[in-house]
């Protein structure tokens, strides 16, 4: 029993709620009762526990206030985190007027029990709780940043990449300590809520007969408004919210568990599986191919009130721009399998035809044997196969799986230059590489590429500027314009400024890609380029679509022909009524278009 609590030996029903009289030969209040405690006990805790009692028999107001306040921050810590949302724009006052049925329950189970049954089942109520509390919080950061919950058969994985991000934005120290401190943090709640339930259960055990009384009271009341359906704000009074995050958590891994072997199966069955080389991409025969996708460059660039207007005007005018050296374009829009993040996902449903939303359908694509479109290129023979994936930084097995000859990552652009925050080079630099090292040189084969570009990732400070591309050399030029750039603490915490400084990153993105295009593509250049994936939520705003713009863009004008029948909109700004389509559906309908013969394997 905490001593706060412990004023006086008393029944376990006693009602008594008042501080206990001075122990006798201590009205003088010169301590002797603190002196006699101590020596019953020879040990320190004695000594602690004898001192604490003669504060309390010495300052009994205060120490009733502080033992009452104490009990109050337990059972408002313990309500809270019941009724606790799990979005941040849910953290509003009315969130918390609800009345939860696990405290009504727990109540009752507490006035019941002995008390050694009753404080074990009191520390795991607590940690119950605390479990349910960090789940909600996983809950609130991943949807803020991908659009979705946690889930826990899942995303595990994903903790290295978000300290790697953190190390690349903020700092390796950063990263560390943030990492520590919420293992930390984790630890305390859980220990912070053990010792709240353990208080309040010993409080219910001392006034069992009210304790019971109320539960019974809130139990009825709690039927009955569950019965009507009563609401404050457009929510029900009666809530079960921590028992139905639980409910949701295990179904959500249960469905996981099951979907990554039915998702196994569905990645043996290929439409193009069995497709001879010589019946693949026969109307693209001789053209230089690069498929580029944009960080981030989502719907919410081209509509959003305040990035709109930016990104509109550079779309036009590269559309201009491109029309002047004899490009045009179709675009539309793509559904996306990923939001805010885990842009691999992205780029592996497009180039799969496979709907892969999550890590553990990305590791079974990756190791299997499905026909990407970029291999498909590569399966013909006709074409050699390069990645440009500026963002890459360590080894990277998918390359195979991919169809690529050859991989240029961050190590292998020759960038001399400053990083900007997590992205290692500016776009400008590494489409200038490419150039340089790939594109520009002879070769006797034509070129399929699939080049990532990364200077539109968050957390968008400091943004890259545009130099003369004769000026881009190893890419020193950009240290001045690093170090002039916002940092991203000036932004990260900040909606309105983060949202500003993306859509500047996808204008820089956009333009250094066209202008590439106008300096450096021939006539036989066809471009496809598109989003990954919508930025955070932070950013597109709660329940944002997750759509992402695509254009192809050709001088040959037989290229646009073949894909008519897509009604995609003229130029590089898809019409807000484009036709949308799945991720998973651009690479059969890009196969077909360019006189690709279906022949379906079974797996």
């Amino acid at each position: 029993m905490p001593v706060f609590t412990r004023l006086s030996r008393r029944r376990p029903d006693d009602d008594s709620t008042g501080a206990p009289p001075a122990p006798a030969g201590d009205e003088s209040g010169d301590g002797s009762g603190a002196v006699g405690a101590a020596e019953e006990s020879p040990s320190a805790s004695g000594s602690r526990l004898a001192r604490l009692r003669a504060w309390r028999t010495r300052y009994p107001t205060a120490a009733r206030v502080l033992s009452l306040s104490v009990t109050a921050l337990a059972a408002l810590l313990v309500i809270g985190a019941l009724l606790l949302p799990n979005t941040f724009s849910g953290l509003r006052p009315d969130r918390f007027t609800r009345i939860p049925a696990e405290a009504i329950l727990g109540v009752a189970v507490m006035v019941v029990l002995p008390r050694r049954p009753r404080l074990v089942a009191a520390v795991l109520y607590g940690v119950g709780i605390a479990v349910v509390t960090l789940l909600d919080l996983l809950d609130m950061g991943f949807n803020e940043y991908l659009g979705r919950g946690f889930n826990a058969a899942l995303d595990w994985d994903l903790l290295p990449d978000a300290k790697s991000y953190v190390a690349d934005t903020l700092g390796g120290a950063m990263a560390t300590g943030a990492a520590v401190g919420l293992a930390v943090l984790a630890l305390l709640l859980i220990a912070v809520m053990a010792a709240a339930t353990v208080r309040l259960a010993n409080l219910l055990a001392r006034h069992r007969v009210r304790a019971g009384r109320g539960a019974l009271a809130a139990g009825a009341v709690w039927v009955v408004c569950a019965a009507l359906g009563l609401q404050i704000a457009g929510l029900p009074v009666a809530s079960d919210r921590a028992a139905g995050v639980l409910k949701a958590h295990a179904v959500r891994t249960v469905e996981s568990l099951r979907d990554e072997a039915a998702f196994a199966e569905t990645a043996k069955a290929d439409t193009f599986g069995n497709t001879p080389p010589d019946e693949l991409l026969r109307d693209l025969r001789g053209k230089d191919v690069v498929f580029t996708f944009i960080e981030s460059y989502g719907r919410s660039a081209l509509e959003d009130p305040v990035m709109a207007p930016g990104v509109g005007r550079t779309l036009d005018t590269s559309t201009e721009a491109l029309a002047a050296a004899g490009y045009h374009a179709r675009s539309g829009w793509l559904t996306s399998a990923t939001y805010g993040g885990s842009s691999w996902l992205g780029h592996s449903t497009t180039m799969s035809g496979l709907w892969v939303d999550n890590q553990r359908r990305y590791r079974t694509v990756t190791a299997g044997d499905h026909l990407t479109l970029t291999r498909a290129f590569q399966k013909t023979g006709a074409w050699d196969t390069v990645g440009v994936m500026p963002g890459v930084q360590k080894g990277w097995p998918e390359s195979q799986w991919y169809g690529l000859d050859r991989v240029y990552d961050a190590f292998h652009l020759g960038y001399r230059g400053p990083k900007f925050s997590w992205s290692t080079m500016p776009d400008q630099y590494a489409l200038e590489a490419f150039q340089r090292q790939v594109h520009g040189r002879p070769h006797d084969r034509p070129l399929m590429s699939f080049v990532i570009l990364t200077s539109s990732h968050q957390p968008w400070a400091p943004i890259p500027k545009t130099v003369d591309w004769d000026d881009v050399g190893d890419g020193s030029v950009f240290g001045p314009i690093e170090k002039a750039g916002r940092r991203p603490s000036d932004i990260i915490t900040d909606s309105a400024e983060s949202r500003k400084e993306y859509g500047r990153s996808i204008q820089y993105s956009v333009t250094s890609l066209t202008q590439w295009l106008e300096r450096y593509g021939t006539k036989d250049t066809v471009l496809v380029f598109l989003g990954d994936h919508q930025p955070i939520a932070r950013v597109s705003g709660e329940r944002a679509s997750r759509d992402v713009p695509i254009s192809l863009v050709a001088k040959d004008p037989k290229v646009l022909d073949k894909i008519a029948g897509w009604r995609w909109t003229e130029g590089l700004k898809p019409a807000k009524d484009a036709p949308v389509w799945r991720m998973d559906a651009f690479r059969d309908r890009f196969l077909t278009a360019f006189g690709s013969t279906p022949h379906p394997s079974k797996g």
